[in-house]
């Protein structure tokens, strides 16, 4: 059968490959352990599976609006106010099936053949893939690993042309864990401006944040009177250990999330009425569990960066936010084991889970060689464990 040439442009999520070949090692009676998770390790909290099955019984279980439902969306307004800053109306809100919808269709509203999008490596796997989807072209920038992952702002003139339709920035970062400084930030947003650039800004992990304070883009531009047009795109999923609910949700432009919605109401109608309802209570309830999970999360991170840095020859930084440490392998490239070369990140998680049952997430995949993701959504004593295992693997290269 003949298929589509999207269907051929586009590359499948490897980090999902990495975790359901993970997975199944694990059915076949394997003892592995899975730094690849991209989603906490707790259970929804309990206030919000009980609003969900209130909302059950009470029959909320039809179609809703297509943006989301009313009460939602008034709810999004509320915790933006509260906890970001920014007064924004229902009408510049949209619900989707996971944030990973929303970025999806921001792409798919605003990019087409012949635009370009500026995205920054390490990137999160799907970024390339939603502008290509578009019919786009992103365009790659790297980054500085050792000042935090960020990126030089004369890079970012250097492949400025007149193409250029937009640009996606994403901190705290997947797969850095990096917590952008203001500056930079600040930087991008008035070239965005002048530039008249679409920025879309992935704050996925907005809560997460252990050392200081993060201020969302559009915040920022707010206080230094920078009118760049920013699409927020914001998730359940992480913050709240939401990850399966499948609700995400945009802030903007009036008419991009028009735009948003219209595709939207043609893909999928609606997000998960339930979710929704879990979603309200979720913004508005008892935080006490979030904020836990941030304290256990720091405490993990703190663990885990300290281990990778003891291992010879390896390096990593400690990362603001998120959950994942990202450290350098770069110095087994082009090494060996058991005879056979180790070529780049992929094959040397290759080795990882085919030899220490221990799943990894190779950085070649998100643009950054030689770098492997580690998730701390796992206990201390599980990362120990697995960390071992790594230590003796790379004592065997040579």
């Amino acid at each position: 059968m003949k298929f589509a040439d999207r269907v051929h442009k586009v590359k499948p999520s490897f980090t999902l490959e990495m975790t359901s070949r993970a997975a199944e090692l694990k059915h076949a009676g394997h003892d592995v352990i899975s730094f690849s998770a991209g989603q906490p390790d707790f259970n929804t909290p309990k206030n919000i599976i009980d609003a969900a099955k209130v909302a059950m019984d009470d029959g909320y279980t039809k179609y809703t609006a297509g943006s989301g439902m009313i009460e939602l969306r008034n709810a999004i307004c509320d915790k933006v106010k509260r906890e970001n800053n920014i007064s924004i109306s229902p009408e510049e809100v949209l619900v989707s099936n996971g944030e990973k919808q929303s970025l999806y269709l921001a792409c798919q509203a605003l990019f087409q053949t012949g635009d370009e999008v500026i995205i920054f490596k390490p990137y999160w796997v799907s970024f390339p893939e939603f502008v290509i989807l578009s019919d786009a072209t992103p365009i790659l920038i790297d980054t500085d690993p050792n000042n935090n992952f960020e990126p030089d702002i004369g890079d970012i003139i250097a492949a400025e042309n007149k193409n250029v339709k937009g640009i996606i920035i994403n901190s705290p970062s997947n797969p850095t864990g990096s917590v952008w400084s203001k500056k930079t930030i600040l930087e991008i947003l008035k070239l965005a401006k002048e530039k008249n650039w679409v920025v879309i800004s992935d704050e996925c992990y907005e809560r997460l944040v252990f050392d200081g304070e993060h201020t969302v883009s559009k915040k920022l531009a707010i206080d230094n009177n920078i009118d760049a047009n920013i699409v927020t795109c914001m998730s359940m999923s992480k913050t709240y250990a939401m990850t399966g609910w499948r609700i995400g949700y945009t802030f903007g432009d009036i008419e991009i999330i028009k735009a948003m919605s219209k595709i939207q109401g043609q893909a999928t109608s609606c997000a998960n009425s339930i979710g929704q309802v879990a979603s309200i209570e979720a913004l508005g309830g008892d935080q006490s569990a979030v904020d836990q999970m941030i304290i256990v999360f720091k405490k993990r991170r703190d663990y885990m960066i300290k281990l990778l840095n003891y291992l010879p020859e390896v390096k990593c930084l400690v990362p603001g936010g998120a959950f994942y440490a990202f450290p350098d392998f770069g110095y087994y490239m082009g090494k060996s084991f058991d005879g056979k070369i180790i070529k780049d990140s992929f094959d040397l998680c290759e080795v990882f889970l085919n030899e220490a049952y221990v799943a990894t997430i190779p950085g070649d995949g998100f643009g950054a060689p030689g770098y492997v993701r580690f998730s701390y959504a796992i206990d201390e004593k599980t990362i120990k464990e697995g960390i071992n295992r790594v230590k003796k693997i790379i004592q065997q290269i040579n």
